[in-house]
């Protein structure tokens, strides 16, 4: 676990992860707040906040009396909000350097196939 992060939102994260992985498909059960909550062994109350967090925001969707479950299109928002995250955290910031290092479209494309060739 990360320290940095609440817990439900690492709970969160976690089953996004399994969705973006494939681990999790669009209509799948997810695993209960008990089985979260036993997993990771956290509070059942902080993992269920972390399944309503993806609930608020349409990841998942509850069947009464049956549990929670992947909602259609789940993958592609997450996705979505992840290359937005990815953006904001990583390209904004690097593209800020690059002029200050005047540095063109095309020399960062070069740099960072270069980088991406020597890590593969």
């Amino acid at each position: 676990m990360d320290e940095s992060k609440p817990l439900f939102v690492q709970i969160a994260e976690m089953v996004e992860d399994q969705i973006v992985d494939g681990t999790l498909r669009e209509e799948d059960k997810a695993p209960s707040t008990n089985e979260i909550a036993a997993f990771a062994r956290i509070n059942p109350a902080t993992a269920a906040k972390g399944v309503n967090m993806l609930v608020d925001k349409g990841i998942l969707y509850k069947r009464r009396g049956i549990g929670m479950f992947v909602a259609p299109g789940a993958r592609e928002q997450v996705l979505g909000e992840r290359k937005a995250a990815f953006s904001d955290t990583y390209v904004a910031p690097l593209i800020a350097e690059a002029r200050k290092l005047g540095l063109t479209a095309d020399d960062v494309t070069q740099l960072i196939t270069e980088r991406a060739a020597r890590t593969s």
